[in-house]
C-alpha cells in the first residue's frame, strides 16, 4: 500500500468498500492488493460471493448514501482520510489491517506526533483520578500526545490534564455520537483544542460489541498503553492485550491487593508489565523506542497471481473451518496448499457469509 493522498471520488469508493457486509479490515486490503483499487473491487463483488456460494446478494453502499454521510459529516467539521493517506497515523497504519477509513473532527496533526495510551476504570478511585492526570500532564509536557476512550474516570482525567499539550479522543461510534452524555461538555472542548476519532459511520450509536474495535484503535494509535486501574474483566485490559499483539509497550500503575479495581493491573506487572509509578518510569521505560514509520505496514499479504481461486480448494478450505478461529497456516495444511491461497480463498468465503477472517491470523466458520 503506496502512501498517497486519495482523491474525493477515491475516498468515496473506500469507505463503500469498507462498509459492505463481509468485508473487514483484513478483507478490504486483500481486495484492494487484488484488484487495484476500491473502485475495481466494487464491482466485482457479486461475482465473487457468488463464486464462493454466497446466497445473498453482496451490495456495496450506493455513492448517494456515502455522500449524504460525508456531507453531514462536513457540516460540522469532521474529514475522513483513509489509511494510505498522509495524515492518517502512521503508527495506527503499521498495525496489521488497521481501519481502511478514519473519521476525525479537530487538530489531526497530533495523530502523526508520538502518542501514549492512557486507560483504566470508569469508576476510578480518587487516587486514581490523580494519577492519571498527573502522568498525562507531565507526559505530556514530555512530548507525547496522550490517547483515551473519552469515558468517565481515568480516560476524562488523562484528556482533560493533556488538553493543553495535545489529546487524542477515540469513540466507539460516529463522531457526532458523544458517550457516554455526561462529557457533552469535554467533547465540545476535545473538538476545538484537540482531536476525535473513530472509524464508525457518521450518526451510527455504538453498541457493546463497539468497544472492543475502539480500544484496538487507542493502541494502535500508540507507543505505549499505560493501564492506571482497571479490575480482571475490563475493557482496559483488552487495550492492553490489543498493544501486545501490535507490538506495542504495556505498563501499569499498581494498586492496593484489597481494591479490586487494582487486580487488572496488579496481574499485569506479574505478568511482566513495566511498573509504573511515575511519568519518570514511563520516560525511562520508552528510551529508545521509535514511532513507526509508515513503511512497515504489514497487511500486504496477497498475491493478485492467485486471483483466480480453485472450486475445489474453495470447498476443502470451506470444509476445513471450525467455529473456534484457527490459525490460518493451519487451515493452509489441512487443505495442503499454499499459505498465500488459502488467504485468496479465505477472501471470497468470508464475502460469500461462510467465513470470518480475524486480526492475528485466524480464521473461522462464520456464525
Amino acid at each position: 500500500m503506496k502512501r498517497r493522498t486519495l482523491t474525493g471520488g477515491e475516498r468515496t469508493d473506500w469507505l463503500r468498500l469498507s462498509r459492505t457486509r463481509g468485508i473487514g479490515p483484513i478483507t478490504f486490503f486483500h481486495l484492494l492488493e487484488r484488484y487495484g483499487s476500491a473502485a475495481a473491487a466494487l464491482e466485482d463483488l457479486p461475482a465473487l460471493a457468488k463464486k464462493a456460494g454466497g446466497k445473498a446478494e453482496v451490495r456495496a453502499p450506493g455513492k448517494d448514501e456515502i455522500e449524504r454521510e460525508i456531507a453531514a459529516a462536513e457540516k460540522i467539521g469532521a474529514a475522513h482520510r483513509a489509511a494510505c493517506e498522509p495524515d492518517y497515523s502512521a503508527c495506527l497504519a503499521a498495525i496489521d489491517a488497521p481501519p481502511p477509513v478514519v473519521w476525525t473532527r479537530g487538530r489531526r496533526d497530533l495523530l502523526n506526533r508520538p502518542a501514549i495510551a492512557m486507560v483504566g476504570a470508569r469508576d476510578a478511585s480518587a487516587a486514581g483520578r490523580r494519577m492519571a492526570r498527573d502522568l498525562s500532564r507531565d507526559l505530556g509536557e514530555a512530548g507525547y500526545v496522550i490517547v483515551s476512550g473519552m469515558a468517565r474516570g481515568v480516560d476524562g482525567e488523562a484528556h482533560a490534564a493533556a488538553m493543553e499539550t495535545g489529546t487524542v479522543a477515540v469513540l466507539a461510534g460516529g463522531i457526532n455520537q458523544i458517550y457516554p452524555p455526561q462529557h457533552e461538555k469535554l467533547y465540545g472542548i476535545l473538538a476545538e483544542r484537540a482531536c476525535i476519532l473513530t472509524e464508525a459511520p457518521f450518526g451510527y450509536v455504538a453498541q457493546a460489541r463497539d468497544f472492543p474495535k475502539r480500544n484496538r484503535i487507542i493502541s494502535g494509535l500508540s507507543l505505549a498503553t499505560v493501564v492506571v486501574e482497571a479490575a480482571e474483566k475490563s475493557g482496559s485490559l483488552i487495550t492492553a492485550r490489543f498493544a501486545l499483539e501490535q507490538g506495542r509497550e504495556v505498563m501499569a500503575v499498581p494498586g492496593s491487593p484489597l481494591d479490586a479495581r487494582c487486580r487488572g493491573t496488579n496481574r499485569l506487572i506479574k505478568q511482566g508489565a513495566a511498573l509504573i509509578e511515575s511519568a519518570d518510569d514511563v520516560l525511562n521505560a520508552m528510551a529508545g523506542i521509535a514511532s513507526p514509520t509508515f513503511d512497515e505496514h504489514g497487511a500486504d499479504r496477497f498475491d493478485p497471481r492467485d486471483a483466480d481461486v480453485p472450486p475445489a480448494l474453495l470447498r476443502a478450505v470451506r470444509e476445513a473451518l471450525s467455529p473456534t478461529p484457527m490459525p490460518v497456516s493451519e487451515i493452509a495444511r489441512a487443505v495442503d496448499a499454499p499459505l498465500r491461497m488459502v488467504l485468496a480463498a479465505l477472501v471470497e468465503l468470508e464475502l460469500a457469509g461462510v467465513a470470518t477472517t480475524h486480526v492475528g491470523g485466524t480464521a473461522s466458520r462464520a456464525v
